[in-house]
This record gives structure tokens, C-alpha cells and sequence, in this order.
């Protein structure tokens, strides 16, 4: 079937089973390769993107839901605000270790801060819950949030 997306601010057409996942299609058909594959069932978070602003799991998200929807992936977070500032941040405290999980983990950040510009430590982690890093760098991501935040 043909698809017309909307993925960081450009129409994309594609034409793939309504089935497949957002995944999938951003980077196999698109070469969109930021967002990643980490467990296909949306409990790690590497693959979050946004959905009309919203953090979604790209890997359990089905192509054909998407309709008209805006998607936002990691390429372009750093358009917004709020991406911008938590990409700042990631470096400027070096938060990174192996780096996998980073583009869901800012996802997932950049929606918070956009819903809660000054969040306390409690709405942070009840946020990033979802997200895995096997690394640890929890403390990193939780201060490079704040940072962003300026709180």
C-alpha cells in the first residue's frame, strides 16, 4: 500500500504492507537510521519517536496508524526547543557511554520537557521509566535533563 508521511517537517511516500512498523519503515525504507531496534517490544525505548508531539514506541507502532500524524524522530529533535537544549546538554555533561539508547532517551526527554518545562525528579523518572540504558548512565541522563530544564 502507499503511504504518504509526514517525518520531520517533509512528506515521504512509501509503499509497504499497513502492517509493518514505524520502525522499520524510517530506517529500512527511509535510511532514517537515529532511531534504533533494541527489543521489538516496546520496553526498552531506543525506538521512541514522537507522534503528533507525543513519545511513542516506533517498533510496536503500525505504519497504517499513523495517517497524518506528524512524526518526529531523533534527526530532527534538535529543531525544537527543547531538543536543542537536551542535545546541549547530553554533551556539555557527557552523558553518553555506548551511546544505543541516546536518541530514545532524548525522545523521551524532549516530550517531558515539552509537557513539563521544569520537571522534579519524580515526574523525570516516572518519564524515562520506560527507557533502558545498559550502561547506567541514569544519573547523567537525569542531571542533563535538569540542565536542559535549568533547574
Amino acid at each position: 500500500m502507499a503511504f504518504t508521511l509526514k517525518i520531520n517537517g517533509s512528506s515521504h511516500e512509501v509503499d509497504v504492507d499497513g502492517d509493518i512498523p514505524l520502525l522499520w519503515v524510517l530506517r529500512d525504507v527511509l535510511g532514517m537510521t537515529g532511531t534504533k531496534f533494541g527489543c521489538g517490544q516496546a520496553l526498552c525505548g531506543a525506538c521512541t519517536v514522537h507522534v503528533d508531539g507525543q513519545a511513542v514506541r516506533s517498533c510496536q507502532t503500525r505504519v497504517d496508524s499513523v495517517g497524518d500524524s506528524a512524526v518526529t524522530t531523533i534527526e530532527a529533535i534538535g529543531r525544537a526547543p527543547q531538543g536543542a537544549a537536551l542535545q546541549k546538554a547530553w554533551l556539555e555533561l557527557e552523558v553518553v557511554q555506548c551511546g544505543y539508547c541516546q536518541s530514545g532517551q532524548i525522545m523521551s526527554a524532549a516530550a517531558l520537557l515539552k509537557d513539563t518545562p521544569k520537571p522534579t525528579d519524580d515526574e523525570i523518572d516516572a518519564a524515562m521509566s520506560g527507557n533502558v540504558c545498559r550502561c547506567g548512565t541514569y544519573q547523567r541522563i537525569r542531571a542533563a535533563i535538569k540542565h536542559a530544564a535549568g533547574v
